[in-house]
């Protein structure tokens, strides 16, 4: 039967932090077993909390009721010790354990809650198959690895709003419930029982709230915010998720940087005890792009893209010419080295993998032997496969794998491509890398609508010397937009605002918004504009990336406490589930089945 828990109990130590110096002192902690050792004469109990293990001893110096009492403990009893804390005898100090050179000689001990046998095993060295281990994840937690995971996070998000609060930003909550607003992704609708057939919106993220506290004069602005977006899920989203948010006004996008690097600076150098190095580089998106097939390059490795376009668009390789004569163009990426490793049976592993994400093909040059191997080899003139090597600067060993298509296709093919050759052959260097990308185009065709969206969203002011195309070559405006990305993953999005209402009605008439449109969506933050509106910007830094790349985890479910699964479910909870019918019917809603309705 457990025993109760009273004010004498009260812990005096948490497990992990102690130590030699707290030797002959009498203590107090509690915990949960991690593993009993009964070798007869002596049982031993390593007893864990958050903080890590300490051991417990019972000899025969031990009462015998307690000492029969330690023998009965199993895995995860949840137990308060008190006792004297003592050196560790010759030879059993544990040198792999914070704690190792110490243990508690125990002279009161309670069980405080017996616990069956887990279905997972808490130890971080052990592979646990992820639906149990999410169907568990209570237990799942207590593996010191997501412990310190989940510590590393809170550590971010006080540094956070130290730092902001320090430079003089307020913290201040949006609403959680709003008018759904066009973002880019599905919104999660929430039905109103008072109003029958209207819905709330959950926010993908706080924009128009901050934006409307810049005009309300409130100058700095910080929240950690939960956002939501009704989106396919993968290793890096969720689709509700934790955004540091800030605005500011009377500044310039140079200022905004400047802030954001000092936290980045401060909070590495706090949680992970490493100097940055500042100013962080800069590429603007066209350079990315060219450079590297992504506006999120992961710039810790070479392997940069190169144009051959010049040299092949008189080519007797069609591929390579028609490309070119399309308005498209041919490029490659060299992986060094690499001969041995992309074998011909790799290469065509790779062929199949571009295809699936809109290749028609991929041209490869493999120099192992003195003559090197090429795919289109026959297809070349005297001189034209030496001057291609040249420009690749592809030699004896190295391998040449080349992309020809519209540059919509051709670069983010082999962006994929060269993360993927760098991974295979294990070139990526630890580190952390940070990259800004300015620039980015204000808007991008839809080929299915045969229209320009905006690539960010609506609100983003126009580089000004761009302003002059909107209305005759939107291709050509670029936005005063910018994205921070680490390792090669984005954690950061912001821009400077539009201020004036008039910019911002003719910005929504550029995307094809109707004035209905527009007052229906956008009309009151429109109608705030007329007010008096300072110049202003900002930026959201998702605190789930950050935490996984500072952890060194691989998914962000590593640093989510209840994340859910590729089919937006939580298995432990088993939600969503079925409403309560009279929940639906207070709704005035009807839920229709799709499948009987074919």
């Amino acid at each position: 039967m457990a025993e109760l828990y009273t004010n004498a109990d009260k812990r005096t130590h948490y497990c992990g932090t102690l130590s030699a110096s707290n030797v002959g002192e009498r203590v107090c902690v509690c915990g949960w077993v991690q593993r009993q050792r009964d070798l007869g004469a002596l049982i031993f109990i390593d007893l864990r909390d958050r903080t890590g293990i300490v051991q417990l001893a019972f000899d025969d110096k031990t009462d015998r009721a307690l000492f029969e009492k330690a023998f009965t403990t199993r895995s995860e009893y949840v137990v308060v010790a008190k006792g004297a804390v003592r050196m560790r005898g010759e030879g059993a100090i544990n040198k792999n354990m914070a704690t190792g050179e110490v243990e508690i000689a125990v002279d009161e001990y309670k069980v405080l809650s017996a616990a069956h046998t887990p279905p997972i095993e808490i130890n971080d060295n052990v592979n646990t198959k992820e639906e149990t281990a999410l169907k568990y994840r209570y237990l799942d937690l207590r593996r010191p690895s997501l412990q310190k995971n989940i510590k590393m996070r809170h550590e971010i998000a006080r540094v956070a709003r130290e730092y902001f609060y320090d430079n003089g930003f307020y913290e201040i909550e949006t609403p959680m419930m709003i008018k759904a607003t066009p973002e880019g992704a599905r919104d999660y609708l929430v039905p109103s029982r008072i109003h029958h057939g209207k819905f709330y919106a959950l926010p993908q993220s706080p924009q128009i709230y901050k934006q409307l506290l810049m005009i309300a004069g409130y100058d700095r602005y910080i929240q950690i915010a939960r956002c939501f977006r009704d989106e396919d899920l993968r290793a890096d989203r969720q689709p509700e998720f934790t955004q540091i948010d800030l605005e500011m006004s009377f500044v310039t996008q140079e200022d905004i940087m400047a802030m954001i690097e000092g936290f980045m600076k401060k909070l590495f150098e706090e949680v992970l005890s490493l100097s940055l190095p500042m100013p962080i580089k800069r590429l603007t998106y066209t350079d990315a792009m060219n450079r590297f097939g992504s506006d999120k390059p992961d710039t810790r490795f070479g392997m940069e893209i190169t144009d051959i376009s010049d040299l092949v668009k008189d080519s007797e390789f069609s591929v390579f010419a028609g490309a070119v004569a399309n308005g498209g163009s041919v490029r490659g990426i060299v992986a060094k080295d690499a001969a041995k490793t992309l074998t011909r049976k790799e290469i065509d592993k790779l062929t199949e993998m571009v295809r699936g994400i809109g290749a028609k093909g991929l041209a490869y040059v493999r120099f192992v032997d003195d003559v090197p191997s090429c795919s289109f080899a026959k297809f070349m003139k005297e001189g034209e496969l030496e001057a291609i090597l040249e420009r690749l600067d592809c030699k004896k060993g190295d391998v040449a794998l080349i992309v020809a298509d519209k540059n919509s296709v051709t670069l983010p093919v082999l962006g994929a491509l060269r993360l993927t050759v760098a991974k295979k052959l294990d070139i990526i260097p630890d580190g952390y890398d940070f990259l800004w990308i300015t620039e980015f185009p204000f808007f991008e065709w839809n080929e299915d609508t045969e229209s320009w969206d905006a690539m960010h969203h609506p609100f983003t002011m126009p580089l000004d010397e761009c302003l002059e195309y909107l209305d005759t070559d939107p291709g050509k405006v670029r936005a005063k937009a910018y994205d921070l990305v680490l390792n090669g993953v984005e954690l950061l999005s912001g821009s400077i605002r539009i201020t004036d209402y008039e910019l911002q009605e003719k910005m929504f008439d550029a995307l094809g918004l109707t004035k209905e449109e527009i007052d229906q969506k956008f009309g009151f933050l429109v109608d705030a504009y007329k007010y008096g509106a300072p110049p202003h910007g900002g930026a959201g830094i998702g605190l789930d990336r950050l935490s996984m790349i500072m952890c060194g985890a691989d998914s962000l479910r590593d640093v989510v406490a209840f994340p859910k699964v590729q089919n937006a479910s939580e298995l432990m909870s088993q939600c969503p589930s079925f409403p309560d019918p009279k929940a639906l019917e207070d709704l005035a809603i009807a839920v229709v089945d799709k499948a009987s309705d074919k």
